[in-house]
């Protein structure tokens, strides 16, 4: 049986548009991405009673930047040290330290996905590497991810693929 929290939602603010979010692996603090803005909210989970309380918002875009561009898909690194977002229309990944205490989040970096429009990522398992679905140039293109500072290098593999919007890795 489903019983609703009180309240049963978390707020973003006015105009962000929440569109995917993602768990800490400790399970106590939620990443939400938000398309419109280009930010992403992070919220303190309550799973006694499920409450999400708003701690922090933070641009997933470069100081300065004036294109237009939204956000489309957000993940925790499965070591918890990470968040990476992408951006279409800057066309790129932000890349985020987690403060292990709080939660909170400080950019580190940008990387361009290479191509455009990275509507979905994907970590794989091991926490290794990240693949980038270009929607609008028809690419897959892999990174390596270094595990001391969550930055991402491209790695020279790219795989065509007509109109890419979802990547998944399967576990046997």
């Amino acid at each position: 049986k489903l019983i609703p929290n009180e309240p049963a939602y978390g707020e973003t603010h006015k105009g962000a548009g929440p569109r995917h979010f993602a768990f800490h692996p400790n399970g106590k603090i939620a990443y939400v991405i938000n398309e419109l803005d280009s930010t992403i909210t992070v919220f303190r989970f309550t799973d006694i009673t499920g409450g999400l309380d708003a701690i922090q918002t933070i641009s997933t875009l470069p100081k300065g930047f004036e294109g237009r561009s939204h956000c489309a898909d957000i993940h925790v690194h499965p070591t918890g040290k990470f968040v990476y977002g992408s951006n279409r229309g800057h066309d790129s990944i932000a890349v985020f330290s987690v403060d292990q205490t709080s939660g909170k989040l400080t950019a580190t970096g940008h990387t361009g996905t290479g191509g455009k429009v990275p509507r979905n990522f994907v970590i794989d398992p091991s926490g290794s590497f990240l693949l980038a679905a270009n929607q609008n140039t028809d690419n897959v293109v892999v990174f390596r991810i270094n595990l001391a500072t969550g930055q991402l290098t491209p790695t020279g593999y790219e795989l065509t693929v007509p109109t890419p919007v979802c990547l998944k890795f399967w576990r046997r």
